[in-house]
């Protein structure tokens, strides 16, 4: 017995007939998670934030937690990019201010501003900035290199450059960029 080129079992018994279709629906639905596991693996979870004007990103992977910036307890003799240090839960954590270590100007504490807490080859770390945004999700395909001409060589601290609904997002590499020279921290 035949129908749309599906061939029913010899048998002719409900439960092979089952069978068949419940092992046809299985590898379809296979299919369809293998699909989707390909798709996510070719999208990027980004926590987005404001440095001025400028949105940025990072990975999420990296974040663990993002809090008020408040109680910032100055360390004398810190680089200039080290804000200083707060207190997190008995642990003692540096706070980068992100634009000083970006070379942008600074500007008057607000209570927008945020520290995003991450870790980095099990060292964590702060990176205070101007405001949090939002935790979204962006395909690789709108992800480009930023051209070499728009920065310098020793200050490349961009992944890339997210283009998403009208906005460009400024994907920041946490290893350049909160490292000050190869295999030397803060």
């Amino acid at each position: 017995m035949q129908g749309n080129d599906k061939t029913l079992p010899a048998s002719g018994l409900a439960e092979d007939i089952l069978a068949q279709f419940m092992d046809k629906a299985q590898k379809e639905l296979n299919t369809e998670l293998i699909a989707a596991d390909e798709q996510e693996k070719q999208l990027q979870h980004l926590v987005t934030f404001r440095l001025g004007r400028e949105e940025y990103g990072v990975d999420i992977g990296c974040v663990q937690e993002i809090i008020r910036a408040s109680d910032i307890t100055q360390v004398p003799g810190a680089p200039p990019h080290v804000r200083g240090v707060i207190n997190l839960r008995g642990k003692i954590i540096p706070v980068v201010d992100l634009r000083t270590r970006l070379g942008m100007p600074g500007v008057e504490d607000t209570e927008e501003q945020r520290i995003i807490v991450v870790d980095m080859h099990n060292k964590r770390l702060g990176m205070l900035v101007d405001g949090v945004s939002q935790v979204l999700k962006i395909a690789s395909s709108v992800i480009e290199e930023i051209p070499e001409e728009a920065i310098s060589v020793d200050q490349n601290y961009i992944d890339g450059v997210g283009k998403l609904d009208g906005r460009l997002i400024i994907i920041l590499d946490l290893n350049r960029s909160l490292f000050l020279t190869e295999g030397a921290s803060l």
